[in-house]
Protein backbone atom coordinates (compact mmCIF):
# COMPACT_ATOMS: atom_id res chain seq x y z
CA UNK A 1 0.00 0.00 0.00
CA UNK A 2 1.25 3.49 -0.87
CA UNK A 3 0.14 5.76 1.92
CA UNK A 4 0.34 9.53 2.25
CA UNK A 5 0.18 10.67 5.89
CA UNK A 6 -0.72 14.29 6.59
CA UNK A 7 0.21 15.59 10.03
CA UNK A 8 1.55 18.96 11.11
CA UNK A 9 3.95 17.24 13.52
CA UNK A 10 6.57 14.58 12.86
CA UNK A 11 10.02 13.48 13.99
CA UNK A 12 12.03 14.96 15.75
CA UNK A 13 8.82 16.12 17.43
CA UNK A 14 7.68 13.37 19.76
CA UNK A 15 4.28 12.05 18.66
CA UNK A 16 2.92 8.55 18.21
CA UNK A 17 2.56 9.15 14.47
CA UNK A 18 6.35 8.69 14.19
CA UNK A 19 6.38 5.13 15.44
CA UNK A 20 3.21 4.19 13.55
CA UNK A 21 4.75 5.30 10.25
CA UNK A 22 8.04 3.54 11.00
CA UNK A 23 6.14 0.35 11.82
CA UNK A 24 4.11 0.53 8.60
CA UNK A 25 7.36 0.65 6.62
CA UNK A 26 8.62 -2.43 8.50
CA UNK A 27 5.43 -4.19 7.44
CA UNK A 28 6.21 -3.45 3.79
CA UNK A 29 4.10 -0.36 3.12
CA UNK A 30 5.31 2.71 1.19
CA UNK A 31 4.83 5.72 3.48
CA UNK A 32 5.24 9.43 2.71
CA UNK A 33 4.56 12.09 5.34
CA UNK A 34 3.55 15.66 4.52
CA UNK A 35 4.45 17.71 7.60
CA UNK A 36 5.77 21.04 8.89
CA UNK A 37 9.02 22.30 10.32
CA UNK A 38 9.64 20.91 13.83
CA UNK A 39 8.92 23.53 16.51
CA UNK A 40 6.78 21.70 19.08
CA UNK A 41 6.60 22.20 22.02
CA UNK A 42 9.20 24.97 22.37
CA UNK A 43 7.56 27.17 19.71
CA UNK A 44 10.90 27.78 18.00
CA UNK A 45 11.80 26.06 14.73
CA UNK A 46 14.59 23.55 15.23
CA UNK A 47 17.91 25.03 14.08
CA UNK A 48 18.64 22.12 11.73
CA UNK A 49 15.52 22.96 9.67
CA UNK A 50 15.88 26.70 9.21
CA UNK A 51 16.74 28.51 5.95
CA UNK A 52 15.12 25.86 3.72
CA UNK A 53 17.30 23.05 5.07
CA UNK A 54 16.13 19.42 5.21
CA UNK A 55 12.85 19.94 3.37
CA UNK A 56 13.11 16.34 2.13
CA UNK A 57 14.24 13.51 4.39
CA UNK A 58 14.12 9.75 4.64
CA UNK A 59 13.99 8.51 8.22
CA UNK A 60 13.71 4.77 8.90
CA UNK A 61 12.32 4.31 5.40
CA UNK A 62 9.64 7.00 5.75
CA UNK A 63 9.82 9.69 3.05
CA UNK A 64 9.22 13.12 4.57
CA UNK A 65 8.15 16.32 2.81
CA UNK A 66 8.31 19.42 5.00
CA UNK A 67 6.49 22.69 4.33
CA UNK A 68 7.16 26.12 5.75
CA UNK A 69 5.21 27.41 8.72
CA UNK A 70 5.35 30.10 11.40
CA UNK A 71 6.68 28.77 14.71
CA UNK A 72 4.19 28.42 17.58
CA UNK A 73 6.00 31.03 19.66
CA UNK A 74 4.12 32.31 22.70
CA UNK A 75 0.52 33.48 22.92
CA UNK A 76 -2.73 32.67 21.13
CA UNK A 77 -2.16 34.96 18.13
CA UNK A 78 1.16 33.34 17.31
CA UNK A 79 -0.39 29.88 17.74
CA UNK A 80 -3.23 30.79 15.37
CA UNK A 81 -0.64 31.93 12.80
CA UNK A 82 1.18 28.64 13.24
CA UNK A 83 -2.00 26.69 12.53
CA UNK A 84 -2.98 28.84 9.56
CA UNK A 85 0.48 28.89 7.99
CA UNK A 86 0.70 25.10 7.91
CA UNK A 87 -2.78 24.76 6.39
CA UNK A 88 -1.92 27.23 3.61
CA UNK A 89 1.67 26.15 2.89
CA UNK A 90 0.94 22.42 2.98
CA UNK A 91 -2.05 22.86 0.67
CA UNK A 92 0.11 24.73 -1.84
CA UNK A 93 2.77 22.04 -1.55
CA UNK A 94 0.14 19.35 -2.16
CA UNK A 95 -0.60 20.85 -5.57
CA UNK A 96 2.92 20.05 -6.81
CA UNK A 97 3.70 16.72 -5.14
CA UNK A 98 3.42 13.30 -6.76
CA UNK A 99 -0.06 11.88 -6.44
CA UNK A 100 0.70 8.17 -6.84
CA UNK A 101 -0.53 7.17 -3.38
CA UNK A 102 -3.47 4.82 -2.75
CA UNK A 103 -5.04 6.78 0.06
CA UNK A 104 -4.47 9.68 2.46
CA UNK A 105 -4.36 9.32 6.22
CA UNK A 106 -4.80 12.44 8.35
CA UNK A 107 -3.27 11.86 11.77
CA UNK A 108 -5.36 14.61 13.33
CA UNK A 109 -3.96 16.33 16.37
CA UNK A 110 -4.53 20.05 16.88
CA UNK A 111 -5.49 21.87 14.74
CA UNK A 112 -8.24 20.35 12.59
CA UNK A 113 -7.01 22.57 9.73
CA UNK A 114 -4.03 20.24 9.24
CA UNK A 115 -6.51 18.17 7.20
CA UNK A 116 -6.84 20.92 4.54
CA UNK A 117 -4.21 19.53 2.14
CA UNK A 118 -5.85 16.10 2.38
CA UNK A 119 -9.21 17.56 1.34
CA UNK A 120 -7.54 19.27 -1.60
CA UNK A 121 -5.85 16.05 -2.66
CA UNK A 122 -9.13 14.16 -2.43
CA UNK A 123 -10.71 16.69 -4.77
CA UNK A 124 -7.80 16.50 -7.20
CA UNK A 125 -7.31 12.74 -7.23
CA UNK A 126 -10.49 11.17 -5.88
CA UNK A 127 -8.36 9.14 -3.46
CA UNK A 128 -10.05 8.30 -0.14
CA UNK A 129 -9.27 10.14 3.10
CA UNK A 130 -9.00 8.33 6.42
CA UNK A 131 -8.93 10.55 9.50
CA UNK A 132 -7.53 9.36 12.83
CA UNK A 133 -8.81 11.79 15.46
CA UNK A 134 -6.63 12.41 18.51
CA UNK A 135 -7.99 15.87 19.49
CA UNK A 136 -11.62 16.97 19.34
CA UNK A 137 -12.26 20.19 17.47
CA UNK A 138 -13.44 22.79 18.13
CA UNK A 139 -13.50 21.77 21.82
CA UNK A 140 -9.72 22.00 22.01
CA UNK A 141 -9.95 25.76 21.56
CA UNK A 142 -12.70 26.02 24.19
CA UNK A 143 -10.24 24.59 26.70
CA UNK A 144 -7.80 27.27 25.57
CA UNK A 145 -10.27 30.02 26.50
CA UNK A 146 -12.43 30.55 23.39
CA UNK A 147 -16.07 30.81 24.45
CA UNK A 148 -18.71 28.70 22.76
CA UNK A 149 -20.87 31.78 22.27
CA UNK A 150 -18.17 33.53 20.26
CA UNK A 151 -18.19 33.95 16.50
CA UNK A 152 -14.72 32.35 16.34
CA UNK A 153 -16.08 29.18 17.91
CA UNK A 154 -19.04 29.05 15.54
CA UNK A 155 -16.79 29.48 12.51
CA UNK A 156 -14.40 26.75 13.63
CA UNK A 157 -17.31 24.46 14.53
CA UNK A 158 -18.63 24.81 10.97
CA UNK A 159 -15.16 24.17 9.56
CA UNK A 160 -14.68 21.13 11.80
CA UNK A 161 -18.00 19.65 10.73
CA UNK A 162 -17.08 20.26 7.09
CA UNK A 163 -13.76 18.45 7.44
CA UNK A 164 -14.94 15.53 9.55
CA UNK A 165 -17.90 14.85 7.26
CA UNK A 166 -15.67 14.67 4.20
CA UNK A 167 -13.48 11.92 5.59
CA UNK A 168 -14.30 8.55 4.08
CA UNK A 169 -13.53 6.77 7.35
CA UNK A 170 -12.87 8.03 10.87
CA UNK A 171 -11.01 6.39 13.75
CA UNK A 172 -10.94 7.71 17.31
CA UNK A 173 -8.42 7.25 20.13
CA UNK A 174 -11.03 7.50 22.92
CA UNK A 175 -14.42 5.77 23.18
CA UNK A 176 -16.14 8.92 24.41
CA UNK A 177 -15.19 10.78 21.23
CA UNK A 178 -18.04 8.91 19.57
CA UNK A 179 -20.53 10.79 21.78
CA UNK A 180 -19.11 14.11 20.61
CA UNK A 181 -19.21 13.13 16.93
CA UNK A 182 -22.84 12.10 17.31
CA UNK A 183 -24.09 15.00 19.47
CA UNK A 184 -22.05 17.94 18.14
CA UNK A 185 -20.58 17.08 14.75
CA UNK A 186 -23.60 15.12 13.53
CA UNK A 187 -21.84 11.91 12.49
CA UNK A 188 -23.52 8.69 13.59
CA UNK A 189 -21.91 6.35 11.11
CA UNK A 190 -19.36 3.61 11.61
CA UNK A 191 -16.41 4.99 13.62
CA UNK A 192 -13.45 2.76 14.51
CA UNK A 193 -12.04 2.79 18.06
CA UNK A 194 -8.23 2.70 17.93
CA UNK A 195 -6.58 3.51 21.27
CA UNK A 196 -2.86 4.11 20.85
CA UNK A 197 -0.07 2.01 22.34
CA UNK A 198 3.13 2.81 24.19
CA UNK A 199 6.61 2.47 22.72
CA UNK A 200 8.26 -0.80 23.69
CA UNK A 201 10.95 0.96 25.74
CA UNK A 202 8.27 1.71 28.38
CA UNK A 203 7.30 -1.92 28.82
CA UNK A 204 8.32 -4.00 31.83
CA UNK A 205 10.13 -1.21 33.63
CA UNK A 206 8.73 -2.75 36.78
CA UNK A 207 8.63 -1.71 40.44
CA UNK A 208 11.46 0.04 42.24
CA UNK A 209 13.74 -1.98 44.47
CA UNK A 210 13.86 0.48 47.39
CA UNK A 211 11.53 0.50 50.39
CA UNK A 212 9.81 3.74 49.44
CA UNK A 213 11.59 6.02 51.92
CA UNK A 214 11.02 8.68 49.27
CA UNK A 215 7.84 8.74 47.20
CA UNK A 216 8.65 9.87 43.66
CA UNK A 217 5.72 11.12 41.60
CA UNK A 218 6.27 11.62 37.86
CA UNK A 219 4.35 13.68 35.31
CA UNK A 220 5.59 13.33 31.73
CA UNK A 221 4.26 15.15 28.69
CA UNK A 222 3.14 18.48 27.33
CA UNK A 223 2.74 21.28 29.87
CA UNK A 224 -0.02 23.31 28.28
CA UNK A 225 -3.27 24.91 29.30
CA UNK A 226 -5.32 21.76 28.73
CA UNK A 227 -2.99 19.59 30.82
CA UNK A 228 -3.66 21.67 33.97
CA UNK A 229 -0.24 20.98 35.48
CA UNK A 230 -0.91 23.83 37.91
CA UNK A 231 -3.24 21.39 39.69
CA UNK A 232 -0.17 19.28 40.46
CA UNK A 233 1.79 22.31 41.70
CA UNK A 234 -1.06 23.37 43.99
CA UNK A 235 -1.34 19.83 45.36
CA UNK A 236 2.41 19.83 45.99
CA UNK A 237 1.99 23.07 47.93
CA UNK A 238 -0.63 21.41 50.14
CA UNK A 239 1.89 18.67 50.92
CA UNK A 240 5.00 20.84 51.15
CA UNK A 241 5.53 19.65 54.72
CA UNK A 242 5.96 16.07 53.46
CA UNK A 243 9.70 15.91 52.88
CA UNK A 244 9.50 12.33 51.66
CA UNK A 245 7.44 13.24 48.56
CA UNK A 246 9.21 14.46 45.43
CA UNK A 247 7.46 15.71 42.31
CA UNK A 248 9.16 15.27 38.93
CA UNK A 249 7.78 17.22 35.95
CA UNK A 250 9.24 16.18 32.58
CA UNK A 251 8.16 18.07 29.48
CA UNK A 252 7.74 21.48 27.93
CA UNK A 253 4.90 23.62 26.67
CA UNK A 254 3.14 26.96 26.84
CA UNK A 255 2.46 26.75 30.60
CA UNK A 256 5.82 25.42 31.72
CA UNK A 257 7.26 28.74 32.86
CA UNK A 258 4.08 29.81 34.65
CA UNK A 259 4.09 26.49 36.52
CA UNK A 260 7.76 26.92 37.40
CA UNK A 261 7.02 30.43 38.62
CA UNK A 262 4.15 29.13 40.75
CA UNK A 263 6.42 26.50 42.31
CA UNK A 264 9.02 29.17 43.14
CA UNK A 265 6.39 31.46 44.66
CA UNK A 266 5.15 28.58 46.82
CA UNK A 267 8.73 27.81 47.86
CA UNK A 268 8.49 24.19 46.69
CA UNK A 269 11.95 22.64 46.88
CA UNK A 270 10.68 19.13 46.15
CA UNK A 271 9.18 19.97 42.74
CA UNK A 272 11.72 19.45 39.96
CA UNK A 273 11.24 20.57 36.34
CA UNK A 274 13.42 18.80 33.79
CA UNK A 275 12.19 20.35 30.55
CA UNK A 276 11.83 18.39 27.33
CA UNK A 277 13.94 15.24 27.25
CA UNK A 278 14.66 12.77 24.42
CA UNK A 279 12.45 9.72 24.29
CA UNK A 280 15.51 7.56 24.97
CA UNK A 281 15.87 9.12 28.44
CA UNK A 282 12.27 8.58 29.50
CA UNK A 283 12.69 4.99 30.79
CA UNK A 284 15.05 6.36 33.47
CA UNK A 285 12.36 8.75 34.69
CA UNK A 286 9.72 6.03 34.48
CA UNK A 287 11.92 3.71 36.52
CA UNK A 288 12.20 6.43 39.16
CA UNK A 289 8.44 6.68 39.60
CA UNK A 290 6.51 5.16 42.48
CA UNK A 291 3.39 6.50 40.79
CA UNK A 292 2.51 8.58 37.74
CA UNK A 293 0.37 11.71 37.62
CA UNK A 294 -2.18 12.66 34.96
CA UNK A 295 -4.29 15.83 34.88
CA UNK A 296 -6.59 17.66 32.47
CA UNK A 297 -8.75 20.76 32.65
CA UNK A 298 -12.29 20.49 34.02
CA UNK A 299 -14.11 20.51 30.69
CA UNK A 300 -16.66 17.93 29.60
CA UNK A 301 -15.50 17.57 26.02
CA UNK A 302 -11.80 17.67 26.90
CA UNK A 303 -12.51 14.89 29.41
CA UNK A 304 -13.40 12.70 26.42
CA UNK A 305 -9.67 12.58 25.65
CA UNK A 306 -7.42 9.71 26.70
CA UNK A 307 -3.91 11.25 26.81
CA UNK A 308 -1.25 9.06 25.21
CA UNK A 309 0.81 9.21 28.38
CA UNK A 310 -1.73 6.96 30.11
CA UNK A 311 -0.79 4.02 27.87
CA UNK A 312 2.93 4.51 28.54
CA UNK A 313 2.25 4.81 32.29
CA UNK A 314 0.30 1.54 32.26
CA UNK A 315 2.88 -0.22 30.09
CA UNK A 316 5.50 0.62 32.71
CA UNK A 317 3.50 -1.26 35.33
CA UNK A 318 3.15 1.55 37.86
CA UNK A 319 0.14 3.07 39.72
CA UNK A 320 -1.56 6.10 38.18
CA UNK A 321 -2.99 8.97 40.22
CA UNK A 322 -5.16 11.51 38.42
CA UNK A 323 -7.14 14.69 38.86
CA UNK A 324 -9.17 13.97 35.79
CA UNK A 325 -12.66 13.21 34.52
CA UNK A 326 -14.15 11.25 31.65
CA UNK A 327 -12.38 8.61 29.59
CA UNK A 328 -9.11 8.50 31.55
CA UNK A 329 -10.89 8.10 34.87
CA UNK A 330 -13.01 5.29 33.41
CA UNK A 331 -9.88 3.49 32.18
CA UNK A 332 -8.00 3.83 35.49
CA UNK A 333 -10.99 2.64 37.48
CA UNK A 334 -11.74 -0.21 35.07
CA UNK A 335 -8.11 -1.35 35.24
CA UNK A 336 -7.93 -0.97 39.03
CA UNK A 337 -4.51 0.61 38.64
CA UNK A 338 -4.76 3.83 40.64
CA UNK A 339 -6.84 6.60 42.14
CA UNK A 340 -8.72 9.56 40.70
CA UNK A 341 -10.43 12.73 41.85
CA UNK A 342 -12.23 15.43 39.91
CA UNK A 343 -10.28 17.50 37.39
CA UNK A 344 -8.57 20.60 38.84
CA UNK A 345 -9.43 19.56 42.44
CA UNK A 346 -5.93 20.01 43.87
CA UNK A 347 -7.09 19.50 47.46
CA UNK A 348 -8.54 16.09 46.64
CA UNK A 349 -5.43 15.23 44.60
CA UNK A 350 -3.26 16.10 47.60
CA UNK A 351 -5.35 13.80 49.79
CA UNK A 352 -5.03 10.93 47.30
CA UNK A 353 -1.26 11.35 47.17
CA UNK A 354 -1.03 11.61 50.96
CA UNK A 355 -3.03 8.38 51.27
CA UNK A 356 -0.80 6.71 48.68
CA UNK A 357 2.36 7.82 50.50
CA UNK A 358 1.09 6.60 53.87
CA UNK A 359 -0.22 3.31 52.56
CA UNK A 360 2.13 0.58 53.69
CA UNK A 361 0.69 -2.01 51.28
CA UNK A 362 2.80 -2.92 48.30
CA UNK A 363 1.76 -0.70 45.35
CA UNK A 364 2.85 -3.53 43.08
CA UNK A 365 -0.76 -4.77 42.90
CA UNK A 366 -1.84 -1.52 41.23
CA UNK A 367 1.14 -1.72 38.89
CA UNK A 368 0.36 -5.31 37.94
CA UNK A 369 -3.22 -4.31 37.20
CA UNK A 370 -1.96 -1.47 35.00
CA UNK A 371 0.32 -3.77 33.01
CA UNK A 372 -2.35 -6.45 32.63
CA UNK A 373 -4.89 -3.94 31.33
CA UNK A 374 -2.32 -2.53 28.91
CA UNK A 375 -1.57 -5.98 27.51
CA UNK A 376 -5.25 -6.74 27.02
CA UNK A 377 -6.37 -3.39 25.53
CA UNK A 378 -3.48 -1.19 24.36
CA UNK A 379 -0.61 -3.41 23.24
CA UNK A 380 1.13 -2.47 20.01
CA UNK A 381 0.34 -5.80 18.34
CA UNK A 382 -3.37 -5.24 18.95
CA UNK A 383 -3.16 -1.68 17.64
CA UNK A 384 -1.29 -2.49 14.44
CA UNK A 385 -3.63 -5.35 13.59
CA UNK A 386 -6.67 -3.09 13.97
CA UNK A 387 -4.94 -0.14 12.29
CA UNK A 388 -4.21 -2.18 9.16
CA UNK A 389 -7.86 -3.22 9.11
CA UNK A 390 -8.82 0.45 9.33
CA UNK A 391 -6.58 1.34 6.38
CA UNK A 392 -8.00 -1.53 4.34
CA UNK A 393 -11.54 -0.22 4.87
CA UNK A 394 -10.79 2.45 2.25
CA UNK A 395 -10.39 -0.21 -0.41
CA UNK A 396 -13.68 -1.95 0.33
Amino acid sequence: MKLLVVCQYFYPEQFKVNDICFELVKLGHDVTVLTGLPNYPSGVTHKDYRWFKRRYENINGVKIIRTSLIGRGQGKIRLALNYLSFAVCSSIRALFMKKDFDLVLVYQLSPITMACPALLLKKLTGKPILLYCQDLWPESIVAAGIKQESSIYRIILSLSRYIYKRADKIAISSKLFKNYFSEVIGIDGDISYLPVYAESLFENIGPKSNKRETINLVFAGNIGEMQSVETIIKAANELKYCDNIKWHIIGDGSDRFSCEKMAIEFGLSNVIFYGQRPLSEMPDFYSLADAFLVTLKANQEISYTLPNKVQSYMAAGKPVIGAIDGETRLVIEDAGCGYCCKAEDYLALAELIKEFALNQKNPGILGKNARKYYEEHFHKDIFMKNFIKFLNLANN
